[in-house]
């Protein structure tokens, strides 16, 4: 249950009323042209505890499914709606998914549907399209690294303790919170969290679904060395692949790079990735 205001749903999270006004909706701007009749994103913005954010919302409607490590909504079911919301740096609250919920609430939106969250300026997010498949990527890249980093005895590194869940703010936002950034007298705060949300017009199985997810992130860290930056991404990126429910056929099987579907997709992950490294690393 989020936040104990309702009963769960079984085909997935359902948005609680707002419990507090923080998260009033001030605007609307829709920038992005739909592509081939598929859900493109608007970006609104809200006011929010003394701070001016934004956030980009797809209206999916009925019949779609999506395939996720969202804090809300994650996993692979039917989902009406995705949301990818800025928060501030330090984010204070403990509960990412009901305040993902309470935003989405204010916003009319109901039904399952699936939250992103990052400190990156949502503003900023960029597209890439490939036969039919639109992706769409927030980046903030001022905490960065590689997937694997091993202690070395040689350094005497340790390795760090998983972190008590009252001692984060959220796991989508804990290492933008905590991690200092750039060093240096007066440097600034520079979060990380790449998010990529995947919209395509054919319907996949559940393990190609799993497989596009795989494809996508292979495309980010494929456009993350293309631009010259020596990392995998950053310790908080999610991705979300929407696709139409399969009929009687079980969807696509693949959604491999080579695969017809895949391929479109990493093209696109490719390109969304490639434009907005020089915007997540001002």
């Amino acid at each position: 249950m989020i936040g104990g205001a309702r009963r769960p749903r079984e085909d997935g999270p359902e948005p609680v009323p707002p419990s507090h006004q923080g998260c009033a909706i001030r605007s609307v701007r829709v920038d992005l042209p739909a592509q081939r009749g598929e859900p493109c994103p608007e970006l609104r913005d809200r006011h929010e505890d003394g701070h001016h954010l934004h956030h980009l919302v797809w209206r999916l409607g009925p019949g779609v499914r999506v395939c996720s490590s969202a804090v809300l909504g994650g996993g692979i079911g039917p989902r009406a709606w995705l949301l990818n919301a800025q928060v501030p740096g330090g984010y204070p609250r403990l509960d990412p998914d009901r305040h993902l919920a309470e935003i989405a609430a204010a916003e009319g939106l109901t039904g399952p549907g699936a939250g992103l969250m990052t400190a990156a300026d949502v503003v900023a997010y960029t597209t890439g399209h490939d036969g039919g498949v639109t992706a769409t990527v927030t980046a903030g890249l001022g905490v960065r690294g590689w997937a694997a980093v091993y202690e070395t005895a040689a350094s005497g590194a340790a390795a760090p303790e998983a972190a008590a869940p009252e001692t984060v703010a959220s796991e989508a936002t804990a290492s933008e919170a905590a991690a200092p950034g750039p060093v240096g007298p007066g440097a600034p705060y520079r979060p990380g969290t790449v998010n990529i949300v995947v919209t395509l017009p054919a319907a996949l199985s559940d393990a190609a679904l799993v497989n596009a997810v795989a494809t996508a992130t292979e495309a980010k860290v494929q456009a993350l060395l293309d631009a010259g930056l020596d990392c995998s991404g950053t310790p908080t990126d999610a991705v979300c692949v929407a696709a139409p429910e399969p009929g009687p056929d079980g969807g696509e099987p693949f959604a491999g790079p080579r695969s017809t579907w895949g391929a479109r997709i990493a093209r696109a992950v490719h390109t969304a990735v490639r434009e907005a490294v020089p915007r997540g690393l001002s």
